[in-house]
């Protein structure tokens, strides 16, 4: 099974959901040899909820994923702690909205639940929890204590930032940082726009409908990852894309408060 655990399907965090995009988005995801993605929008984007409720109103809920016209959507969200740093929790749809209502509170900047407390709340529930981007220089997870980041299950080998660190730079980071705290690498695209889904897949040796098999899969090393010969170039052309998107809301949000 093709898995991708870092994925989102909004193009900025600001941008309203759109059903087209949506649909558009999990197109594109096939196309690119997904069998599978986990949902990890940003907890803080406008309408985390109107997204779950979307799903919940157009796809078939089957185990712990929505069937999405055959891809398998795990649902997720990308939460940011108190010390700097995102972390991808991938959950059963009931477990996300409990989490999310404790959460809900603590989503701007100066309210972000600090690391151990927000592994705290995950663990009261059956969660996959993958650090992000762990050497982003904007979002590190280094300066975290290494007794903390071991209550993750995993840390992210993150396509964007194979892109801007570069692809051997930073998987020799991760990889190491990684086995300094015990832990297994996934790879994520960090997809926002189209062109991204397809530069890291995770094949599992096993098809995986739970959460459990997934944990199962990662633990015990059941996949590997690939990354895209191709990486580079979609990944800028995806940012590019990124980047005008946000200048236009910037402008629409301008003219309308003036």
């Amino acid at each position: 099974m093709n898995i991708d655990f870092h994925t989102h399907v909004k193009v900025a965090k600001k941008s309203d959901f759109s059903p087209d995009y949506f649909k558009e988005m999990i197109h594109e995801a096939k196309l690119a040899g997904l069998d599978a993605i986990a949902l990890t929008e940003h907890f803080n984007t406008s309408s985390l909820e109107t997204v779950y409720n979307y799903l919940d109103e157009n796809y078939d809920y089957v185990q712990d994923y929505y069937d999405a016209d055959g891809l398998k959507i795990f649902p997720g969200m990308e939460v940011d702690v108190r010390e700097v740093g995102h972390i991808l929790l991938i959950s059963r749809r009931e477990n996300l909205r409990s989490m999310f209502q404790t959460l809900k509170h603590h989503l701007s900047k100066d309210k972000f639940l600090p690391f151990s407390e927000l592994m705290d709340l995950a663990e009261q529930y059956n969660v996959l929890k993958i650090g992000g981007h762990p050497f982003r220089p904007a979002t590190p997870l280094t300066q975290h204590a290494p007794q903390q980041l071991k209550r993750l299950d995993a840390l992210d080998l993150n396509g964007k930032d194979l892109y801007t660190l570069g692809i051997e730079e930073n998987q020799n980071k991760v990889y190491p940082f990684a086995r300094s705290l015990g832990l297994p690498v996934t790879g994520g695209s960090d997809t926002h726009q189209f062109m991204q889904y397809g530069t890291v897949i995770n094949t599992l040796r096993d098809d995986c409908t739970t959460i459990d098999q997934l944990k199962a899969a990662i633990g015990n090393g059941a996949y590997a990852i690939h990354i895209s010969d191709d990486l580079s170039l979609r990944v800028k052309s995806a940012t590019i894309i990124k980047k005008l998107v946000k200048q236009l809301l910037e402008k629409e949000n301008a003219l309308h408060i003036n």
